[in-house]
């Protein structure tokens, strides 16, 4: 299998898939279980940034019977058996921020008219780039940072329940918690991404929405860490 270092650089406009593994009950056990299309927005040895559009077909977890996750119970949510399903993403669309190395993303929201919401670090497994898009593996807890230079954190009680449920072990717990440390530290310092202005980026109107394809859980280039 080839390299994270082998794997071509994509160009703006190229397609690509934004993927997530799972360790959640769902069919065939740990695997792909969050898939987005995107398109590229710029590659470069030192940020890999892409566009999810609204109305882009996606991959999703529900449980069994299509409720969706969230509105099971926090003590349940992470045992319920699961199933996979796809949707198309709704809202305005999602910017998408990848340092090689860093254990987050940063996505940007906005509300409707452009006007720009916030920012969300995502903290995650670093990204595996593989022909296809990239995979890594969310870690739960969040963060959001606002305008005004503001933050706080996100969905701690799941980050908790996580840890209860077996999905992860008091090591990688810790060293999710130093990731969300070190990524208070960049918040704090006002360091890029938060101060490069990607706010007032906007999406090229000639962009096509990208398609899901058919072997869109195709295995990666490299397998994630166990």
């Amino acid at each position: 299998m080839p390299g994270t270092e082998d794997i071509a650089r994509w160009a703006p406009g190229d397609h690509i898939l934004w993927r997530y593994f799972g360790r959640a009950p769902h069919p065939g056990g740990r695997a792909v279980h969050i898939c987005r299309p995107v398109t590229v927005v710029r590659d470069t040895e030192e940020l890999l940034a892409v566009w999810l559009a609204p109305g882009t077909r996606c991959v999703k977890p529900v449980l069994a019977d299509g409720t969706p996750v969230h509105l099971e119970p926090l003590a349940t949510r992470y045992t319920a058996p699961r199933t996979l399903t796809t949707g198309r993403w709704s809202g305005t669309g999602v910017l998408k921020l990848a340092r090689p190395g860093d254990p987050w993303s940063v996505w940007l929201f906005w509300d409707a008219g452009w006007q720009f919401r916030s920012w969300y670090v995502n903290l995650e497994e670093p990204h595996t780039r593989w022909p296809g898009g990239v995979d890594s593996e969310d870690h739960y807890l969040d963060i959001s940072v606002y305008p005004d230079r503001s933050w706080l954190w996100r969905d701690e009680d799941e980050f908790e329940q996580a840890q209860r449920a077996g999905l992860m072990d008091a090591a990688t717990a810790e060293r999710v918690r130093a990731a969300g440390r070190a990524a208070v530290a960049a918040i704090t310092a006002w360091e890029a991404p938060f101060s490069s202005g990607w706010q007032d980026w906007r999406p090229d109107p000639g962009w096509p929405l990208p398609e899901l394809p058919a072997d869109w859980d195709r295995s990666p280039g490299r397998t994630l860490a166990s």
